[in-house]
Formats: C-alpha cells, sequence, structure tokens
C-alpha cells in the first residue's frame, strides 16, 4: 500500500511539470505553418538580416518570403543591429498572442524550433518544413520591435 501511495504522489507531482512546455506553454501542437525541417532535405537557404534604422525603424531584410508547400528550407539569420532581436515564424493570431505575451514578459526565454532571439552581431539558423499553403508571418516581439516596423510575410505556394 505504501508503495502505491508513493506512486500516486510522484504521478500529482510530476504531471504539472510534464505539461509545462516553455513560455507560453509551447509548441507541443501540430503548428499550421509547418515542423522543424531535417538539414538533409533543405532545398533553399534563404538569409534574413535583422537591423535598426537610424529613423527609430526595426526592420528584416527582405521582409517577404516566399516558399512552396513541403519545401524544407533553412532560414539563416543575422542580427546586424545594436539591440537584441528575435525572429518567430507562425500564423498571424499566433504572432499577436505571443506578442501580448511577450508584453508582459520582455525577458522571456524561448525554446521552439520556429524561433530565435540573437544579441548584436550573432547569427543562427531556423530549419523549417512549410507543411501547409497559405499566408502566415514572421516578427520579432521583444516589446515595441514590432510597432516599428519588424514584422514581413511568408507566402506558402500550393495550397
Amino acid at each position: 500500500m505504501k508503495t502505491y501511495a508513493f506512486a500516486l504522489v510522484l504521478a500529482a507531482l510530476a504531471g504539472p511539470a510534464l505539461a509545462s512546455g516553455t513560455h507560453s506553454g509551447g509548441h507541443a501542437e501540430k503548428m499550421a505553418i509547418g515542423e522543424p525541417g531535417d538539414k538533409a532535405k533543405v532545398t533553399q537557404t534563404i538569409r534574413v538580416m535583422m537591423k535598426e534604422t537610424d529613423d527609430g525603424k526595426m526592420l528584416f531584410t527582405p521582409d517577404v518570403i516566399k516558399v512552396r508547400r513541403d519545401q524544407t528550407v533553412k532560414i539563416s539569420i543575422k542580427n546586424v543591429g545594436t539591440v537584441d532581436h528575435e525572429f518567430v515564424l507562425d500564423q498571424e493570431d499566433k504572432i499577436m498572442e505571443h506578442k501580448a505575451v511577450m508584453e508582459k514578459n520582455p525577458e522571456m526565454e524561448h525554446a521552439d524550433p520556429n524561433s530565435i532571439r540573437l544579441a548584436p552581431g550573432e547569427s543562427g539558423d531556423i530549419v523549417w518544413k512549410f507543411t501547409t499553403g497559405g499566408e502566415f508571418k514572421f516578427a520579432c516581439l521583444v516589446p515595441g520591435h514590432f510597432e516599428a516596423g519588424m514584422h514581413g510575410d511568408v507566402t506558402v505556394a500550393g495550397q
């Protein structure tokens, strides 16, 4: 009986830890925009720069990405600016939800395969397989950056 009671206590304690995920619940659910890709299946590399301008704008170059459904790409991202920036790839409504959470928790850590945060001068890659056709977004969700213009569009052809 003691072993059974001990097992119940362990299960109760483990439950919340297993459900916690990353930042605002993580991305355990299937994402409409796709899934992490296999580096061996990359068919295109898209280079993206993140920066600020002298007039206070913040931007991605390019700010439009076009890919094909079921294509695996490597998005090679470099922060050429002077402050931290991030690149988050998702549906527009999910981007806006994440933005609201980031406004309340600006130092939130990310561990999602569809996003990366880079300090000035840093580079990083996201390997992604776009499994659904349609219109999607990418954005920097550091508070104030989206409003300064740091967002872009992804078109996935082949619905």
